[in-house]
């Protein structure tokens, strides 16, 4: 069986390393490019896009996979899309590897919103003032105004924001996961009244959600795009089973 995994999450990287173990599976793992891919050993490795529904399901075809598994970001709003036009198209089975999202505890204080675009009012409904983001580099734009009107902003990503569209913020560059006990810390150090995240879920990047929660601080939390239909598995040990399940007569 030939598998392309569509990759940049944990899940992804767990599942790849599961295939390569596999001697009747030879799996190529694709990544975005927008960041470092991992070592992986044993796996096929692809970086950049396809080109859309139409340049994906040629390389499905040129390339001759049997299995599709989409385990890209749950916030990735336009691949999944794609792949599930794409393996239609070509008609090879598809599955979307997606963690389950956080869910909030009585003792949290969210303010749930549909997309970033709504981040600014909701920061300003909570009067924020020293803001945490933690919603990825390349998404800073719709908090530029508050920037410029004053709103202090810590930047946490994996690599550089490329450009800076915030006014005097401090990025502090980390990858998870993180400890409850640093990120109290972080808060502390940085005098953060208010955190802004996706709800990305799993376990990696959990601890600021503590600790917020610890500290009493409001969190903003943007909700997940939606997701097309068909087969869905939440581990990468499910999706092993289910790609195993194409192997079986």
């Amino acid at each position: 069986m030939k598998v392309l995994l569509l990759a940049g999450t944990a899940e992804a990287t767990q599942l790849a390393r599961l295939l390569a173990e596999l001697p009747d599976v030879s799996v190529t793992v694709s990544y975005a490019g927008r960041t470092s891919p991992p070592d992986l050993q044993g796996c096929g490795v692809r970086v950049g896009g396809f080109g859309g529904v139409d340049g994906l399901a040629a390389d499905i075809r040129r390339e001759a996979y049997d299995a599709l598994v989409d385990a890209t970001h749950p916030f990735a709003a336009v691949m999944p899309w794609n792949a599930a036009a794409a393996a239609d198209a070509v008609g090879v089975p598809r599955l979307r590897l997606l963690r389950p999202p956080w869910e909030q505890s009585p003792a949290d204080t969210w303010l749930e919103i549909a997309d970033l675009a709504a981040a600014p009012d909701a920061l300003r409904k909570v009067d924020a003032h020293r803001v945490l983001l933690t919603t990825g580099r390349l998404e800073l734009a719709p908090f530029r105004p508050l920037s410029q009107a004053g709103v202090e902003f810590v930047v946490r990503s994996i690599e550089p924001p490329d450009p800076q569209p915030l006014v005097g913020a401090t990025v502090l560059l980390a990858r998870p996961p993180f400890t409850v006990a640093d990120e109290i810390a972080l808060l502390h150090d940085h005098r953060i009244d208010t955190v802004v995240t996706k709800n990305s879920g799993g376990t990696a990047t959990a601890a600021k959600l503590t600790a917020a929660r610890r500290v009493g601080l409001p969190v903003v939390m943007v909700a997940r795009p939606p997701v097309p239909n068909g087969p869905l598995a939440t581990t990468a040990a499910d999706a092993l089973t289910w790609l195993e399940s194409l192997l079986t007569p």
